[in-house]
Parts: structure tokens; C-alpha cells; sequence
């Protein structure tokens, strides 16, 4: 893991990008456990993916969302329950309906006092960013694979397959955009975060996580905004599929944790976060493809 004292505050710069007409990212720079934000424009509502993690950076995000939208009606979803992700929702709470999948506030029930915990004492900084943090319901969930929010002349389908990097991820896609949110399941020139922490937490599923990949893949977006790092195109998504694939044969194998972090390192020397190669490692030793 990165020296904590090396790694900037978690702070959402709230200084939101057009990249693409009525659909805007306040990007996360790079810092770790800042995520890309969504703001996405119809004619009467507007819709925000993700918050930041605390009430400071909630805040920052709702303002920002309130003044792009312009008095248009605010949605809140959420791609999935972590921290960095949603745990700024507090903020939106009567300011925006708050909607996302059934299984997905399930999971934030069930774990996300201890995620709060966990990541309160990661550092500082980021003990910080979660002061005052509690955890909010949402006002509608919806069940089954697919949900459609209509903005006001544009469409927005929010997307689960259910278990992969959490129990119930979520995407944002805008069909005749073709632009895709896609929360952790897929992050530019970052390894893939595999929250394996068996046996309080080993809900992760690498094969849901690849049918949801290839499934993204065959939607052919023009833009693709991961959960972390640069908005890109669909060889975002291929590009994790790809990864995840190459840990599993290699662990099938039999190569040891050391030689897969050389060869994924030398791979993709331009990734960050290599540290999360040795917990797919272990998933995959315990649960092959």
C-alpha cells in the first residue's frame, strides 16, 4: 500500500468537464479514493452519479450539480455502496431522490458501518474526509437487471448484472450518447480493485465481473468514464477483462504471487495501485475460473 503521508487528502475538486453535450465529470486527478463524478442534463432533471466520500465532499458535489442544473429536479444514484463512491449522500438527502438497486442497499445495510470503520482508519486525511459521516437510505430502489430514468428528452438505464465487484454493481449508460459510467468494474491505467477479504468480506465474483465487461464491451460506448482515472473508450473495459483474465491463467498455472506482480507489472507499467494484483492472486487461488 502507498505511504499515507505521500498521498494527497481525499478532496473532490468540484470543477465539473462538458464531455459531451449536457453530460459533465468533476475527474478525480488521480487521487486516490476520489472518484469520477456524473452530472448528467435532461430538460426538466438532472441526474448525479456518485458523491465523494463525506459530507464535506457531498456538499461540494450537490452544489456543483445544483448550479450546472439550474433549477431542474436532482437524482442521486449511486454505482455502488463504498465508501469513496457514496458515502457523501448524506448531503442530498432532501435535495435530490436518491435511487439505485434493491441488493445494492442491502449491501449498504449490511456493511457499511464496518466499511466506515475501515476506511476511517486508513489515515488522517481520510478520517477526516469521513467526520460526521452517516449513512443515508435511499428514497427508491428499483428490482431486476435494468432501470430507466427519463431526465426530460434523454434517457439514462442504469445497469446491474449483480455480483462482481461488489453484490450489486451499477452503471450509468445513456443509449443514444453511448456513454458509459461504470463505477469499479472498470478504472484507466489502475489495477483492478479486488476487495477480497475473506472471511468478513468475500462477496466479489470474477466471473459476474467478466460477463459484465464483455457485456459493456459489446455496447460499444464512445466514452467510457471509469470509476477512477481518465475517460477513455470501450479499450478501458477490454483492458480490465483482459487483466483479470491473464491473473486467473496465470494462477491456474501455478506461478506464485511474486512472479504474477512482475508480470503484470512489467505488463502495465503505467498502472497504478499494484498492490491489489497480489488480493486477485489470492482470489483466484482460492476460486478459479
Amino acid at each position: 500500500m502507498s505511504d499515507p503521508s505521500s498521498v494527497p487528502p481525499p478532496l473532490v475538486r468540484a470543477q465539473p468537464d462538458e464531455i459531451a453535450p449536457g453530460v459533465f465529470v468533476i475527474h478525480d486527478h488521480r487521487v486516490p479514493l476520489v472518484p469520477n463524478i456524473g452530472i448528467i442534463l435532461g430538460e426538466h432533471s438532472a441526474l448525479v452519479v456518485d458523491t465523494g466520500m463525506g459530507p464535506a465532499n457531498g456538499a461540494a458535489v450537490l452544489e456543483a450539480a445544483r448550479k450546472i442544473a439550474d433549477g431542474r429536479r436532482l437524482i442521486l444514484t449511486l454505482t455502488h455502496f463504498h465508501p469513496e463512491h457514496g458515502f457523501g449522500a448524506q448531503a442530498f438527502k432532501g435535495a435530490a431522490q436518491i435511487v439505485y438497486n434493491r441488493a445494492q442497499a442491502a449491501e449498504l445495510a449490511a456493511k457499511g458501518p464496518a466499511y466506515l470503520d475501515m476506511f476511517r482508519g486508513m489515515s488522517a486525511d481520510v478520517a477526516a474526509a469521513l467526520d460526521g459521516t452517516h449513512l443515508v437510505e435511499a428514497d427508491d430502489l428499483y428490482n431486476g437487471a435494468e432501470h430507466r430514468i427519463d431526465l426530460g428528452g434523454r434517457t439514462v438505464v442504469l445497469r446491474t448484472w449483480g455480483q462482481a465487484h461488489t453484490l450489486a454493481d451499477q452503471v450509468v449508460w445513456l443509449p443514444a450518447e453511448r456513454v458509459l459510467f461504470t463505477g469499479d468494474l472498470a478504472e484507466e491505467r489502475i489495477f483492478p480493485i479486488f476487495p477480497w477479504f475473506p472471511p468478513d468480506d468475500a462477496d466479489i465474483d470474477a466471473r459476474g465481473w467478466l460477463a459484465a465487461l464483455d457485456a459493456m464491451v459489446e455496447m460499444a460506448p464512445a466514452i467510457v468514464v471509469p470509476g477512477h482515472g481518465s475517460a477513455g473508450g470501450k479499450e478501458i473495459v477490454q483492458g480490465v477483462a483482459d487483466y483479470i483474465r491473464s491473473v486467473a491463467a496465470a494462477v491456474q498455472a501455478g506461478d506464485d504471487a511474486d512472479t504474477i506482480t512482475a508480470q503484470m507489472q512489467a505488463r502495465h507499467p503505467d498502472w497504478d495501485a499494484p498492490e491489489w494484483i497480489g488480493f486477485a492472486v489470492r482470489y483466484f487461488q482460492d476460486r478459479p475460473l
